[in-house]
């Protein structure tokens, strides 16, 4: 097994320009660019700060779209809003879903482009997962996603909108004057950064984003129900905590620098070494609980006792839980899942060094929308095995 894959697609973020005579999209805003733009577009100073609070739960906790219905404004600054602005969110294109009730949408923003999200219920909870790019920044030989090239960074806007495209598709905003957890637990209670994309390369949007999934005036989750998870941007990862705070997971899925190179291949910018030294910051910074290390278990080749010992003792002093991931096998795939009873052998080291090691149930391999599976339906044309072990870097020794 060789490691030539790029770190990294070299990309250019160029900012869209709106449309000439096009309406503002108020979605993504942050609650100060939103009075920024009321103010810019003739509502009075004085009255900046209410008109905000009176948007953002309109938008945020009621999930209304039309200025129209929004009911404490007056006539005539509803009429000035729908001149200026619009709220608008990503289109849903498909829904899937899967014999465990797990939902994967199709969802397309500005320009044509595709993303996918996926939405795993459970009994007490129910988990969006949710994209940051289009297609990948990264090249993680194992990830279907990886396969795909970037196309571009998805903005704030297309971020929460994922939010509040599956809100609407579960039908969960709540009434006017009905609390947000009066009918019961949320069908949408934790957002994971898990989709297509690398978040960290794409920090501001992000960090915009859940900032507003975390207002508690909007859709109000506690960032203890957001987990953003990284390959490894190691500068980034202190910001994350600053500046976001949510909970961290981070894709490890090797226990060497020469295995991590190919399957990670930002680990050839940001080693082991250097991604652990990161992470011993993160808790103390952001007070947060643990750090989920993700750990994908591919056949032969990272599924070893010795493995797991090396992982042990590598994460060492760090709060953590380790989630082993059976690799979910996608058209044209280099790798194999491990055998069950060889992740359980790898979970049971883990489990009497003291760590936290579950096994994540696959959910939604029918539709492919387990992790690592999902690609933009335009871009899901298969390639023969040997296009794919090329463009990894993988080839048999």
């Amino acid at each position: 097994m060789t490691a030539s894959a790029p770190v990294t697609q070299d990309v250019i973020t160029v900012p869209r320009k709106l449309p000439e005579g096009g309406r503002i999209n108020l979605v993504g805003l942050t609650r100060d660019k939103l009075r920024a733009v009321l103010v810019e577009n003739g509502t009075p100073e004085k009255q900046a700060k209410m008109r905000v609070n009176q948007i953002w739960q309109w938008v945020y906790q009621w999930g209304v779209r039309d200025f129209h219905a929004m009911t404490n404004l007056s006539k005539a600054y509803r009429a000035q809003l729908d001149e200026k602005f619009c709220i608008e969110i990503p289109e849903m294109v498909s829904r899937q879903i899967s014999a465990d009730g797990t939902r994967k949408y199709l969802v397309r923003i500005a320009g044509g482009h595709e993303v996918e999200v996926v939405y795993i219920p459970e009994t007490d909870r129910g988990t969006l997962c949710v994209s940051s790019q289009v297609g990948c920044t990264l090249t993680c030989s194992f990830c279907h996603t990886g396969t795909q090239k970037l196309v571009r960074n998805l903005t704030a806007a297309e971020i929460v909108g994922q939010i509040m495209m599956a809100r609407d598709d579960l039908d969960e905003w709540p009434q006017p004057g009905v609390g947000t957890g009066d009918a019961g637990p949320r069908l949408v209670s934790n957002i994971v950064l898990m989709g297509m994309g690398e978040p960290l390369y794409n920090f501001e949007n992000v960090r915009d984003a859940m900032k507003i999934a975390m207002d508690g005036e909007g859709i109000s989750l506690s960032r203890r129900r957001i987990t953003l998870s990284t390959s490894g941007v190691v500068p980034e990862i202190g910001r994350t905590a600053e500046e976001i705070g949510c909970m961290l997971a981070v894709s490890f899925h090797a226990t060497t620098d020469e295995v991590r190179d190919t399957l990670v291949p930002i680990n050839k910018r940001w080693n082991i070494d250097a991604l652990l030294a990161a992470l011993r910051a993160y808790p103390s910074l952001s007070n947060s609980e643990r750090i989920t290390f993700e750990y994908v278990m591919l056949k032969g080749v990272n599924d070893s006792d010795a493995d797991a010992r090396r992982l042990v003792k590598l994460i060492s002093g760090i709060p953590a839980k380790i989630n082993l991931i059976p690799f979910n096998e996608w058209p044209g795939s280099p790798y194999h899942r491990s055998d069950w009873d060889r992740i359980e052998a790898f979970a049971d080291i883990i489990y009497k060094a003291g760590y936290a090691s579950p096994i994540r149930t696959p959910r939604g391999e029918d539709i492919m929308a387990a992790c690592g599976q999902l690609k933009s339906a335009t871009e899901r044309a298969r390639k023969s095995r040997k296009q794919i072990e090329a463009e990894a870097g993988l080839k048999e020794t």
